[in-house]
């Protein structure tokens, strides 16, 4: 029975995400939304990368 509940639990916040994301998407702010989006997948991109080379700097500290 807990297995069920759980399917049913999570469906419904399957449907509740995927009507927020088309509502979004259909809307006038679309643009907006997907700008903001991009700008922070960037600085993420930015924040990985600048780790990235942080710990191969270590790692070859460490190694030479």
């Amino acid at each position: 029975m807990a297995e069920s509940s759980k399917a049913v639990v999570t469906f419904i916040v399957g449907a509740a995400v995927g009507v927020a994301v088309g509502y979004f998407l259909n809307s006038d702010k679309k643009d907006e939304l997907v700008d903001k989006l991009k700008s922070q997948a960037d600085r993420l991109k930015e924040k990985f990368r600048k780790k990235k080379e942080q710990y191969e700097d270590a790692i070859e500290n460490e190694l030479a």
